[in-house]
């Protein structure tokens, strides 16, 4: 074989790659709390815990996606908000139990990496980790040639929060005649995506640029918006003393 072969006669583009990193950058390290040790691109990230604040630190971990709200922004060309789902999903599941969290990873995977659409991504992730306090602290991406199809992506996120061991919230008080309080969303947030996707775009025949009246924009539009992260009111309420027993 005299030929010599590249990654990129395998379909992966190493200097995309590159370029990639350098965009996200200066949006990575906007997340970024004292306690983070490492900029972006170690192997592992280090984060300095100061456990003198808690008596008996406990460690909370989530991990998530955003499902199929992802072929919608595929429709629509949008990037920008799938990563402030992405870090909600996860920041919210963990706050359950009462916990602040502390730092986030994500896995970003595409069949051909595209560097403005991957940063556009990675900059609703650090939107959503400035919500929520998070520091942004590592991730992965992988370009991987005929695994997706072309213009696609998916993405997972990992998060790690603290909870002090007396004040975790799990539901084991709760009893009757508690107060149950509903917070309404601002959405579909981030499930039931493939039935509304089967009843929008299939039974009803719209598209991401139909116009709704009721919503005042269009459906891609609304579908799109952003979950919200509950992290900050939450914590605020908890740090007050507000006896949550459990939350779901």
């Amino acid at each position: 074989m005299s030929k010599e072969y590249t990654y990129r006669d395998a379909g992966v583009d190493i200097d995309e790659g590159e370029r990639f990193i350098k965009l996200i950058g200066p949006v990575v390290k906007r997340t970024f709390r004292p306690e983070v040790l490492t900029g972006i691109g170690s192997f592992g990230s280090l984060f300095s815990l100061d456990t003198s604040k808690y008596i008996q630190p406990v460690l909370v971990s989530g991990t998530d996606g955003v499902g199929t709200k992802l072929k919608v922004a595929f429709k629509a060309g949008i990037h920008d908000t799938v990563g402030i789902d992405l870090v909600a999903m996860c920041v919210n599941d963990i706050l359950t139990s009462g916990a602040e969290p502390l730092f986030f990873l994500d896995y970003f995977a595409t069949g051909k990496l595209s560097a403005e659409d991957a940063a556009k991504v990675v900059e609703g992730i650090a939107c959503g980790c400035e919500q929520a306090g998070a520091a942004l602290v590592g991730g992965e991406t992988a370009e991987m040639p005929g695994f997706y199809s072309e213009g696609e992506y998916d993405l997972s996120g990992f998060a790690v929060g603290v909870v002090e061991r007396s004040a975790i919230v799990d539901g084991s008080t709760a009893a009757d005649g508690d107060t149950i309080i509903g917070v309404a969303s601002n959405g579909l947030h981030s499930n039931g995506y493939s039935l509304a996707r089967k009843v929008y775009f299939e039974v009803m025949g719209m598209d991401v640029s139909t116009h709704v009246e009721d919503f005042g924009h269009t459906l891609g539009e609304e579908l799109l918006r952003p979950t919200s992260i509950y992290v900050k009111p939450v914590l605020e309420l908890l740090e007050k003393g507000i006896n949550i027993k459990a939350m779901a």
